[in-house]
């Protein structure tokens, strides 16, 4: 007997130092915060916003062997020390080399990313749209999280002007993005695409470039539409009469015939709408779909585990200042909303821009 409850004893206490040792584990995995880092985090970006602004990057590529600082003040127009200041920054977070002469030259990341004409160019979408615009509305991120009290993208976009920045702004990097899609997901046989909140129209234009076949609606609030129409109008004839707009939102009946598509494709608009509405939203893309149709989203998406990305989770927080009551994604909650909205094939969930984005697949029955 007593054997008995000493066994139990030291089993009960193998168990506990076994639970020990996995939290310890779990704790070293997690690096030490850097808290002056994310606190002056704003003062980093503000600097590349600015190094985008003047043109800087733009600037010293033109030059093979680089620019001192006596060019890059007759480039910018700014010859005040401050921008020595500007470039002592920029040095020291990575995006520009200075040599010991004082010549400056671009950081290979900064040269195939943030310079005018290169073939991975996104420097419009940070300096427009996360400089100009969404980095003006974290400013008051704490009395929203009290308040509950922001604009909503439809508010947001009734100002045309800024409708078309944000448009103009995403197209570049949505590019990029659609034919990243191409690869990973088989769309030979879509015939009929819906593109929900489709925006500058460049995953319908990436699409009908690859697909002959292939006719797009986008469905979008109409300064925003305004704004895509003139960039399809761009591509050639044979792709360009192939993809439409219907102006509208996506958050009430949608001005489309139901069971006519064979895919529904949502990209950056799951976060974008209140948490409420996404059943709703999931349920006319059902209705929407033909038999053996698909819903594809994509979007900023955290780990199930809650604990990550980083540069997801920080997203999901910007989105707060304009969808204020919007549900923080993650595949799980994806799912679980596209299964009550009536699929029952929702495939495990794939990783797109690396630890940004996700993308989830479901399919109506056939």
């Amino acid at each position: 007997m007593l054997s008995r409850i000493v066994a139990r004893a030291a089993a009960r206490s193998s168990a506990t130092n076994n639970k020990v040792v996995r939290q310890l584990r779990r704790a070293s995995d997690i690096p030490e915060v850097d808290i002056d880092k994310i606190a002056y985090g704003f003062m980093a970006s503000q600097s590349l916003f600015a190094g985008l602004e003047l043109g800087i990057f733009d600037h010293i590529a033109k030059k093979e062997e680089g620019l001192g600082l006596a060019a890059l003040q007759d480039a910018t127009g700014v010859t005040q020390p401050r921008l020595q200041t500007l470039l002592t920054a920029l040095t020291a977070h990575g995006m520009l080399r200075r040599s010991d002469g004082g010549v400056y030259t671009l950081t290979p990341p900064v040269a195939q990313y943030l310079v005018e004409g290169a073939k991975h160019y996104y420097g419009d979408y940070l300096k427009f749209q996360i400089g100009r615009q969404f980095y003006q509305r974290l400013h008051d991120l704490g009395t929203t999280m009290v308040t509950g009290e922001a604009p909503t993208y439809s508010d947001w976009f009734s100002n045309p002007e800024q409708a078309r920045m944000y448009t103009m702004a995403q197209h570049n990097g949505s590019l990029a993005t659609a034919k990243h899609i191409n690869k990973k997901v088989d769309l030979s046989g879509v015939r009929k695409l819906l593109d929900v909140g489709g925006g500058s129209g460049a995953f319908s234009i990436v699409m009908a470039r690859r697909n002959a076949e292939l006719a797009s609606t986008i469905l979008e609030l109409p300064q925003v539409a305004e704004t895509g129409r003139s960039i399809v109008a761009k591509e050639e004839e044979s792709v360009a009469k192939r993809i439409e707009y219907k102006s509208g939102t996506a958050l009430v009946d949608w001005p489309v015939d139901f069971g006519d598509f064979d895919c529904v494709l949502m990209s950056y608009l799951s976060g974008s709408v209140p948490a409420d509405l996404l059943l709703p939203l999931y349920q006319q893309a059902y209705k929407a779909l033909a038999p053996g149709g698909k819903l594809i989203v994509h979007d900023f998406m955290v780990d199930d585990s809650l604990d990550g990305p980083p540069v997801a989770s920080l997203w999901a927080v910007q989105h707060i200042a304009v969808n204020v009551n919007g549900l923080g994604l993650c595949p799980a909650n994806v799912s679980e909303v596209m299964k009550e909205a009536g699929f029952e094939d929702v495939a495990p969930s794939q990783e797109m821009i690396k630890g940004l984005t996700k993308l989830v697949i479901a399919t109506k029955k056939a």
